[in-house]
């Protein structure tokens, strides 16, 4: 068996969407030394939005776009990057932090936590049995396999309305299914989905089963007022009804609220001391990819504060200049 390499960094950076490669910039720019690793490919979720209009600079700018962005500007201070990588264990609790991979035991002083969160499940009958044969978490990812088909879109909010409007693009009818009556979208996103011929919204109502042979063929809708049952044919479903945090590495070594977001103050400083958190995986009022970027500075700079006041536990750049 191969004995794996121990690396020794100022501050690993947990997560590779937009909090991590901010953080990534301001660390490398204070001089410590940095990587990001993460489980996946880099870029985080915005790399599967079709377009975001909402990130100041950049009235229109596709989600991967940005990313590739992000992603070279923290290139360019020299971040190491460990994409794809498999973690085994997490250790944030000691003075000096351990995140052991596949291949590698990563040590640091400081860790910072941007893992970012993912797409809450609904949890009923059919849905994990169809997950990849109608039902669908991303709508840039799988609309094209929907040209001139039927789909439906569960939630109100932002991300519900967007995706929904993007199907249009390919699917013939689309369908938004929201429990209540009113929306929690945005005015100017509800005035463009309202102004959509494909789009029809069913409200009051909840998707309580779905249904399929090999692949999803309809579902289950239950009024939420009424509680009157019926059939909705359908070939497509597309849940977007809020997030979950990427937390299971290292759930209940932090503190967290009833969700099981990250509690952090104002400096990202999580329950932990050296351990920071940053983004849509901590707890906070908006999750999007301006907040996220904020948070990723404010712990990098953070993280700098803590290793000029706190006793490092091994002897790094950063500790030469102390």
């Amino acid at each position: 068996m191969t004995e794996k390499k121990e690396l020794l960094f100022d501050c690993l950076i947990l997560g590779a969407g937009p909090a991590g490669f901010s953080a990534g910039i301001y660390a490398s720019r204070g001089n410590l030394k940095t990587a990001i690793i993460d489980i996946n490919m880099f870029g985080g979720q915005p790399s599967n939005y079709f377009e975001l209009e909402n990130y100041p600079g950049f009235p229109i700018i596709g989600g991967y776009e940005l990313m590739e962005k992000f992603e070279e500007h923290t290139d360019k201070f020299g971040v190491e990057k460990f994409p794809m990588v498999e973690i085994e264990r997490v250790n944030l609790l000691g003075g000096l932090k351990e995140i052991e991979t596949k291949e590698n035991i990563f040590k640091a002083n400081t860790v910072i936590i941007a893992t970012g969160a993912q797409a809450k499940k609904l949890n009923i009958p059919g849905e994990a049995e169809y997950k990849g044969r109608g039902v669908s978490y991303c709508a840039v990812c799988d609309g094209t396999f929907y040209k001139d088909k039927i789909v439906a879109v569960i939630g109100g909010g932002n991300s519900a309305l967007e995706e929904a409007h993007y199907l249009t693009k390919y699917a013939k009818k689309v369908y938004i299914i929201h429990r209540r009556e009113g929306l929690r979208a945005d005015k100017i996103v509800c005035s463009r989905v309202c102004q959509n011929n494909k789009i029809e919204f069913i409200l009051n109502s909840s998707v309580v089963e779905i249904k399929g042979t090999d692949v999803v063929k309809k579902i289950i809708i239950q009024n939420t007022k009424t509680d009157e049952i019926k059939e909705l044919e359908v070939d497509g479903v597309f849940p977007y009804i809020g997030l979950s945090p990427n937390v299971e590495l290292f759930s209940g070594q932090l503190k967290q609220n009833k969700n099981g977001f990250i509690e952090t103050d104002v400096n990202m400083q999580t329950s932990v001391r050296g351990v920071f958190a940053a983004g849509d995986v901590r707890n906070t009022p908006l999750r999007q990819v301006i907040t996220a970027a904020a948070d990723g500075a404010i712990a990098a700079q953070s993280a700098i504060k803590y290793l000029e006041t706190e006793p490092v536990n091994i002897t790094l750049p950063f500790a030469d200049l102390l």
